[in-house]
């Protein structure tokens, strides 16, 4: 067996594991759901506090990883039937934990006499903003979705991941293919027009699927399918970002053939937001 097709299979091996536990762990309950959430968080903040670290700034990474895991179980505990339904207090405490946050940060950065104390504040709030706060959501989507009339439907985000792997996947396969214009050369050689085109159209025909499948309005699953597309593509093309200019090619190593959290997940956390503005303003609205 040759280099590239050992490399494939271990990629192909790791993301069925990947699969499974995504799988298995949204499905299984509100509380497993909530700790696959924690897992990923803790493991995306930890990579992206390393890649600022490596760019020269010193982040304060356990106050950063607390704040994070802090606002998850917050979103849980506001959202999540299993632990209560209080939209206003999610806004409200979530309000005072950003002012809490944002202070404590500030003060505590006067005691670590570190070089940079701008730099390092700014690394340690992105870190929240980047990765925890989407995150956050995430958790959330299952409650509030145009098919979770009922409280909370784990096929709804579980259709949103696939939307997200199957953008990544069709441009792939386009891009190997089809690829002749490079989209951003600076940033990510290997990205073409082509493959772009293909993302989207594979994650619009995804999110029609997935909406006929559960019984959504098919507009807003097509709408999401266009938004989830855009915004992995940036969330890949950010992450590879924050890589070039720490100078490495994986955030990390934990799964084999992807890389880490960040290389699997980039995608994901950047479209998460948009995802869940989606489905808040089709529930205000329509």
């Amino acid at each position: 067996m040759n280099e590239k097709s050992r490399n494939l299979l271990i990629r192909t091996a790791s993301g069925a594991v990947l699969l499974a536990v995504v799988l298995g762990f949204t499905l299984a309950s509100v509380q497993t759901y909530l700790l696959l959430i924690l897992g990923i968080t803790i493991g995306a903040m930890n990579e992206f506090y390393r890649l600022a670290k490596a760019t020269g700034s010193y982040p304060q990474q356990i106050t950063g990883t607390v704040a994070g895991v802090l606002l998850v179980l917050l979103s849980a505990v506001a959202f999540t039937d299993a632990f209560g339904h209080e939209t206003f207090a999610f806004f409200l405490y979530g309000a005072l934990f950003g002012l809490a946050l944002l202070f404590g940060i500030l003060i505590l950065e006067i005691f670590r006499n570190r070089p940079n104390p701008i730099g390092n504040i700014a690394t340690t709030l992105l870190g929240v903003l980047y990765v925890a706060l989407p995150m956050a959501l995430l958790l959330i989507i299952p409650s509030i979705s145009d098919v979770s009339s009922e409280g909370w439907n784990p096929w709804s985000v579980l259709c949103v991941i696939f939307i997200v792997w199957a953008n990544d996947i069709f441009a792939y396969l386009t891009g190997i293919t089809l690829g002749r214009h490079r989209m951003c050369e600076r940033i990510s050689p290997k990205k073409s027009w082509e493959g772009f085109v293909g993302g989207i159209l594979g994650a619009i025909g995804t999110a029609l699927l997935c909406g006929h499948l559960l019984g959504g309005n098919l507009v807003l699953w097509g709408v999401i399918g266009v938004i989830a597309a855009l915004s992995s593509v940036s969330g890949d093309l950010i992450e590879s970002l924050f890589k070039r200019s720490a100078g490495v090619k994986d955030s990390g190593n934990i799964l084999p053939g992807h890389g880490g959290f960040l290389d699997r997940f980039d995608a994901l956390i950047l479209a998460s937001p948009f995802v869940f503005l989606c489905f808040i303003l089709y529930a205000i609205y329509l």
